[in-house]
């Protein structure tokens, strides 16, 4: 949803075009890839459905063209994945997120193998002064201080969630790298660590989604995600609003869809508190 509004909305204004293709789909990708290409911005996995890129052959795909490959890892963290290593230039994470993991800082990272792209950046990030300030940075490196032990429990509760979602009547399809249901799980097991601790599933429709929100007692209903307390949001409602109802719904956000970042709370209460939401009653 951001990354959209910031591409269609802001940067368009400078006179750069942007494509959108499921990263997930290496020939589409190879197809989408066309002289003018300068970029490919990914993110695996992706928000809120969870597909899984293979950044290593959609790096070849990009470099054979002299294009550069950048990897939103916010979803994954560098705890479970490293795109560096995978043939990526550059990474970012909305630090935000996992890396701050308490929901009390507001910050962003890039990294980068190339010296050149550093210098680059380093001059951009002086010129437009995107500079955290001190207390940010400890709040940051506190959150990193906890990172393996939170993402490794998020991980752990997630698959619990996700497979118990899988047996509820009222669920229609769960979305998660972790299920031997998601077409990218062989993808996803050879570049991650672990599959992560966000979960997204369909139920009914808008109203049945609405319903079950409501009902929830410990998920809170915020657009964030990342941290050690679990959150659940409505993608057309909340964080993919500003892409057109059709353009989404065409890329699979449908009205019945929500998104769950899992926390570290005991994995039996998640799963009750679910339950008990998604009760016809």
């Amino acid at each position: 949803g951001g990354t959209f509004r910031l591409f269609d909305k802001v940067l368009k204004r400078y006179g750069l075009s942007f494509s959108a293709v499921d990263a997930s789909d290496l020939d589409a990708v190879e197809k989408s890839v066309t002289p003018q290409t300068k970029m490919l911005w990914l993110e695996s996995p992706t928000n809120p459905l969870l597909r899984v890129v293979d950044i290593d052959a959609v790096s070849e795909v990009a470099h054979s063209h002299g294009a550069l490959v950048c990897v939103d890892n916010t979803f994954a963290t560098p705890y479970l994945q490293q795109p560096l290593r995978l043939g990526a230039d550059v990474v970012v994470h909305s630090s935000t997120k996992y890396i701050g993991g308490h929901s009390d800082v507001v910050g962003g990272a890039i990294m980068t193998n190339s010296e050149e792209l550093e210098k680059q950046l380093r001059f951009h990030q002086n010129a437009v002064g995107a500079v955290p300030s001190p207390f940010d940075c400890w709040l940051l490196l506190r959150g990193v201080k906890t990172l393996a032990l939170r993402v490794e429990r998020q991980s752990e509760n997630a698959m619990e969630l996700a497979t118990a979602l899988q047996g509820n009547r009222a669920v229609k399809r769960v979305f998660y790298p972790g299920l031997e249901s998601h077409p990218n799980r062989a993808v996803a097991s050879r570049q991650m660590r672990m599959f992560g601790g966000m979960v997204s599933f369909e139920v009914e429709d808008e109203p049945a989604a609405f319903r079950t929100l409501e009902r929830l007692r410990i998920f809170a209903l915020a657009e964030s995600l990342g941290a050690v307390e679990s959150l659940a949001e409505h993608p057309a409602r909340m964080t993919h609003a500003s892409i057109p109802a059709a353009e989404r719904e065409r890329a699979g956000v449908g009205n019945g869809l929500i998104r769950l970042s899992v926390g570290v709370e005991d994995v039996a209460d998640l799963i009750a508190d679910l339950e008990l939401a998604l009760t016809d009653r």
